[in-house]
């Protein structure tokens, strides 16, 4: 049978395991782009599950493990493959719903629902990736419970389809094949269970190698206590997750978010299958907490006074102190915004242009669910739109829709950073939330999008190949230029995108590398081509990875 105990130790393999292999997983990426790359984003969403159970009891039950393990995962999903693991263990948490061990069998079911979950999440599901690996585990893992009911045996009928299904992705996907690599969310994926059969197999725990862990990308802004004015009506800040329990003598988070707010202020109540995510500032935090006992058993459980720590902060806040948390605020305005970028320049500019959070990230970091959802617990509006500007952010984004109950979130798809400044442009706060919506994404699409960066590995893109560190002009998103000179790179790619009869405006955000003369350059020679046909303004964002960013409109 598959215990609680084999499940918590099989995540913290896993969670290791692939850790282990971030870097060549991460190298699978067939796109020399830098990137949020897929290794990197499935060891940090897993390993956000591995901090969740490592302190579990050795007697937890399958079905506590599996569900602080789902929870954790899909509050610390990243990317689009971190957003499909999460969800392939959201299905394994429902199968083992209020079961203490499984069987063959249930196990069978288990992957039969991460299957149905997984490819659910994706409108447009391609063979040849991860989704094909988990769907082939699933029908052995089937197929061997017919035959033989003992679950480690299916565990690994599932774990041989799994590798089979990976070997397997160069022959539906023309693409891995050119390039000789298998796909990379895939192998993610099988290095994960070969984690966990290595506990349940062979009773052992892959141990992490030295130096192969990854930092998050940094939280949404973060106010310290010292920048507080007045007096502090409620003292105590508590937070605090509950696991709701079964035979729970209270089960709907509406009526705690109601009680707590006659009792304090800055309330979040954040509900899904497992928990309840809250957040408050009251004067008796004793009867905070037992309010919430109601509900079933509190973890991770903080207080602050934050009038002692406005104290010391009025002295000033020493190097090495934590500050506070982020503030989480009443849903007073009509609308707000929390826009997605990295970048000193772009974050001004999109804080100008009203955003009311950033969420710092990009390409080569993509913020985890977590951090978005932060990011709208700190926007004081009703309806709160997100603009994640990275098709790589878009479904960690929208993992944030069901966990938020105080606030309606719209996710626009903005797939690059020019999309979401032209959303943000085209807004009307007269209208209302669906007129908007439509306005922005239709605006958004018109944008045409021009990157300028460098490769970062070896590639072969169309029978053309591009060394290491060559520069690349992409045209939205794809790779039509290379070379050695990055300001050559950008005029041509400003050439391809633009054209008289149907643009006039073009923006060109310059990042860390680049010299503000060498960007003045490349404007003045794009004015002598196309003189007063061509309105050019001329950006300093600030950002890493991108040389230039170029938006045609």
């Amino acid at each position: 049978m598959i215990t609680g105990l084999m499940f918590r130790d099989g995540i913290i393999s896993a969670a290791n395991n692939i850790s282990n292999s971030r870097q060549a997983v991460d190298a699978l990426n067939i796109f020399p782009v830098p990137d949020g790359d897929t290794g990197t984003n499935m060891s940090m969403t897993i390993t956000a599950a591995k901090k969740e159970v490592s302190n579990l009891p050795d007697d937890c039950s399958l079905s506590e493990v599996t569900k602080r393990s789902a929870s954790a995962l899909l509050r610390g999903a990243r990317g689009n493959s971190g957003v499909i693991l999460s969800l392939i263990f959201r299905g394994f948490s429902k199968a083992f719903n209020n079961i203490d061990e499984a069987d063959g069998k249930d196990v069978a079911k288990a992957f039969r629902m991460a299957t149905e979950a997984a490819y659910k999440a994706v409108m447009k599901p391609t063979e040849g990736t991860i989704l094909t690996v988990i769907r082939k585990s699933a029908e052995a893992a089937e197929k061997m419970a017919e035959i033989n009911n003992e679950p480690i045996e299916v565990c690994f009928a599932a774990l041989q389809a799994a590798r089979e299904a990976l070997a397997k992705t160069p022959e539906q996907l023309p693409v891995l094949k050119k390039a000789g690599v298998v796909d990379a969310g895939g192998q993610g994926l099988v290095l994960i269970f070969e984690g966990f059969n290595s506990v349940f197999g062979h009773d052992a725990i892959v141990q992490p190698l030295e130096g192969s862990s990854v930092e998050p990308v940094s939280a949404p802004d973060k106010q310290i206590v010292a920048e507080a004015s007045g007096d502090i009506e409620f003292g105590y800040c508590s937070e605090f997750l509950i696991e709701k329990a079964k035979d729970a003598e209270q089960t709907d988070p509406l009526k705690l978010r109601a009680y707590l707010e006659s009792i304090g202020d800055c309330v979040v109540v954040v509900d899904d299958d497992n928990i309840i995510k809250v957040h408050v500032h009251s004067n008796c935090p004793g009867t905070v907490i037992q309010s919430a006992l109601k509900y079933g058993q509190l973890i991770n459980i903080k207080i602050d006074n934050m009038r002692y720590q406005h104290r010391n902060a009025e002295v000033g806040v020493k190097e090495g102190e934590k500050p506070v948390e982020p503030t989480v605020t009443e849903p007073e305005n009509k609308y707000g915004f929390v826009a997605v970028c990295a970048g000193e320049g772009l974050e001004e500019l999109f804080r100008d242009l009203g955003a009311d959070v950033i969420v710092s990230g990009g390409q080569t970091m993509n913020p985890s669910t977590d951090d978005i959802l932060n990011a709208i617990m700190q926007t004081p509006a009703k309806t709160v739109f997100v603009l994640p500007n990275n098709k790589n952010i878009i479904m960690a984004a929208e993992q944030t829709i069901p966990l938020v109950n105080d606030r309606e979130v719209r996710v626009l798809q903005t797939k690059t950073i020019p999309q979401g400044i032209s959303a943000m442009l085209s807004f009307d706060d007269g209208e209302d939330a669906d007129t908007n919506q439509m306005t922005m994404m239709e605006m958004a699409e018109a944008v045409e999008t021009g990157q300028v960066t460098f490769a970062a590995r070896d590639s072969d893109i169309d029978g053309t190949p591009i060394k290491k560190g060559e520069v690349m002009g992409l045209c939205n998103g794809k790779i039509v230029f290379t070379g050695k000179d990055r300001e050559e790179i950008a005029f041509k790619t400003v050439n391809k995108l633009f054209k008289k009869s149907q643009h006039s405006l073009v923006t060109i955000i310059y990042g860390q590398d680049v010299q503000e003369e060498s960007a003045n350059d490349l404007e003045e020679r794009l004015k002598k081509k196309y003189k007063n046909d061509m309105e050019i303004s001329v950006v300093n964002g600030g950002q890493p990875i991108y040389y230039y960013i170029i938006s045609v409109e």
